[in-house]
């Protein structure tokens, strides 16, 4: 199953330039992409990965993570083989830093199975869904028509102009931001920072947004890192949830986990100048408990993907009567 893909230009050679992503690869006949899901064929770019889903999981909404996003239901879950960046230190890199099987979904198929299994949508996800725009672009609509909503799991590195052409039909991200520092993302990751910034700049207007923010010791865990990331997200909008997740070695990076004490500095600082502040991957109390900015009166008590609503009624805090900034809340 392939089909055209969208957003490229032709070279009298027979090459193409894909624009999905910046890297704006240019592809020789023949040839693969970065994230090896377009393939050069005679001239004519194609989706290859098209309909092609390394899993198909019943997720805990939470596991995304979104957690001001319908708590505590369950979605549907797929995503492509594959990815635009090359992270050493991906905890799914035999997935999307290699080929792995994957299984035929047409956009149909995906719906109705959603539909069967009670879910409240589709969550794109697992590995990077940018590099899956035609067939989410497909599918997404249906979603909606049958009445679902549509999740994004992405690093955010996408062109601006295909990413404003999902926005309408995603109901909310989750956006991988890793590091405040371009060098961070060049040494680490074969992308870089400015269009990530942009993708979040970009999506806050226009859907729900969380972001990710995972911690390694020696790479992007200073106090003035992490200060200068929170600063980034309080100047987009203070009521983005941002989500502090810890580190195992993983792939290529053999570094120590990321210390408990580490991760509760950067939560302290983040609580500073942000709303809703999280840990995750990591057991440590009330970390990722949602309190209400008002009053601070616990709204939503989390353990694993287990998930408590105590404090929420009619969309607001049975406490102070504010309204609360969760989707899907009771």
């Amino acid at each position: 199953m392939e089909k055209e893909a969208a957003y490229y230009k032709k070279f009298a050679d027979g090459g193409v330039q894909c624009n999905l992503c910046p890297h704006n690869c240019i592809i020789k006949p023949g040839r693969v992409s970065i994230c090896r899901g377009r393939v050069n064929r005679n001239g004519t770019l194609y989706a290859a990965n098209y309909g092609k889903t390394i899993s198909v999981s019943l997720d805990p909404i939470e596991k995304k993570p979104l957690y001001h996003f319908y708590p505590g239901r369950q979605i549907l879950s797929i995503g492509p083989n594959g990815c635009n960046l090359s992270c050493v230190f991906c905890q799914n890199w035999t997935i999307s830093q290699e080929k792995a099987p994957t299984e035929e979904l047409p956009p149909e198929a995906a719906v109705r199975m959603a539909k069967q299994y009670s879910s409240i949508g589709i969550a794109y996800t697992y590995t990077e869904p940018v590099i899956w725009f035609e067939y989410i672009r497909d599918t997404a609509p249906l979603v909606r028509k049958a009445g679902m909503v549509n999740v994004l799991v992405t690093n955010g590195y996408i062109n601006p102009e295909p990413l404003n052409e999902l926005l309408p039909y995603i109901d909310a991200m989750n956006i991988d931001l890793k590091s405040s520092k371009n060098e961070f993302y060049k040494k680490l990751t074969g992308g870089t920072l400015e269009p990530v910034l942009n993708s979040i700049i970009i999506a806050s207007k226009k859907t729900h947004i969380e972001l990710t923010n995972l911690i390694i010791p020696e790479e992007n865990d200073t106090p003035e890192e992490i200060a200068q990331l929170v600063d980034f997200v309080a100047s987009v909008n203070k009521k983005i949830p941002l989500h502090f997740s810890r580190y195992f070695p993983a792939y290529k990076l053999t570094n120590q986990p990321t210390p408990k004490e580490t991760l509760r500095m950067a939560y302290e600082i983040a609580k500073k100048k942000l709303d809703y502040v999280y840990i995750g991957n990591a057991l440590i109390d009330s970390a990722s408990d949602t309190f209400c900015p008002n009053c601070n009166s616990r709204l939503i008590s989390r353990f694993g993907f287990n998930v408590s609503i105590a404090g929420i009624k009619n969309g607001r805090c049975t406490h102070c009567n504010s309204e609360v900034d969760i989707i899907g809340a009771p």
